[in-house]
């Protein structure tokens, strides 16, 4: 089979398609067959060794897949060669087939394509994560979500108008704002590029302050970090929850008094962890995600495949903080 495997330490540029085995599925794992793998900021960081998890080289990035079962190893129960599945799997997604452990199979619903079902799990089971057990948000209360327009911010906009609440997106550009209004946003603002001056921060704070009104943002979900963090910090509500949850701008410094003027809490979000610690809470948010996936309150926004031979472009797309929702590799 071919597998789109990192070597050495770098960016995707340096990615080589090879011919390597077909994996045998070992007990209690399947082989599927990839379909379509989506592409995440982690795959930017895990080829560069920048990310938490380190695997040994040389392995294909590509931690969320979509394809079919192909074979079966011991001890495996309620699933059949053939059947249509969704993986988490951390790497090893662009390769045309990939051992995954059974436990960690999704069924993928009838009528949903492979390229939108791979889309799904990574951003919805984030964010759910995030603004259910760590956020605490409620109807009525308001949201502000930074780079609102990449899969995780799409993801945000959706589930924060299922749980009731007030949406204001922050984004960089207009085509952005308008996926952004199009996933149901109730307002958008348009903020400068990274960096900022004192001057340039203090005018953004007094941006995010205007957009969630007098009370302030309950909840403040943050997939960006760097310059945008203090600024939105100085909107949120008294008792608010502010979401860590990736920092493509780079890793900020808060000051910590603000924490305490505004008696509000500052939480990250580590949802690979959190399904691994509480399996049964993880199952709850997923069953309720597919629920909401049936009723049409949510729909992964693929706006730009790739194929296979060009998975690398995908990534280097990814890394160029150029995407608008999902970025999927087609593989089979």
């Amino acid at each position: 089979m071919r597998a789109l495997l990192s070597r050495a330490i770098g960016g995707p540029e340096i990615l080589e398609m090879t011919e390597v085995a077909d994996p045998a599925p070992g007990s209690g794992q399947v082989v599927v067959a990839v379909k379509a793998c989506a592409i995440n900021y982690p795959d930017v960081l895990i080829i560069e060794d920048k990310y938490q998890f380190k695997p040994q080289r040389p392995f294909a990035p590509g931690g969320e897949i979509a394809g079919t079962i192909a074979a079966l190893g011991e001890g495996v129960t309620g699933w059949a060669i053939g059947d249509r599945v969704i993986g988490m799997i951390g790497h090893g997604g662009l390769a045309e087939q990939v051992l995954v452990e059974a436990s960690k199979l999704y069924r993928l619903p009838e009528g949903r394509g492979f390229a939108q079902g791979s889309a799904m799990m990574l951003t919805y089971a984030t964010t759910i994560h995030a603004l259910l057990d760590r956020g605490r948000l409620q109807a009525g209360q308001t949201l502000l979500v930074l780079g609102a327009a990449g899969g995780v911010g799409l993801a945000a906009i959706e589930l924060g108008k299922a749980f009731g609440a007030t949406v204001v997106a922050a984004v960089s550009s207009e085509e952005k704002a308008a996926a952004a209004k199009a996933a149901g946003a109730d307002s958008v603002i348009v903020y400068p590029r990274a960096p900022f001056d004192k001057g340039q921060s203090k005018a953004l704070a007094e941006q995010f302050k205007a957009a969630v009104g007098k009370g302030g943002a309950d909840v403040i979900y943050d997939p960006v970090g760097g310059d945008y963090a203090e600024p939105a910090l100085r909107s949120i509500a008294w008792e608010g929850r502010y979401l860590v949850v990736g920092f493509p701008a780079g890793i900020p410094k808060l000051p910590l008094n603000l924490t305490l003027l505004k008696s509000c809490d500052v939480c990250g979000v580590f949802w690979g962890a959190f399904a691994a610690r509480d399996p049964a809470a993880n199952q709850a948010h997923v069953d309720h995600l597919f629920r909401l996936w049936a009723e049409g309150k949510i729909a992964p926004r693929v706006t730009r495949t790739f194929a296979f031979e060009d998975g690398g472009d995908a990534i280097a797309t990814m890394a160029a903080r150029g995407a608008i929702g999902k970025l999927v590799v087609e593989v089979g």
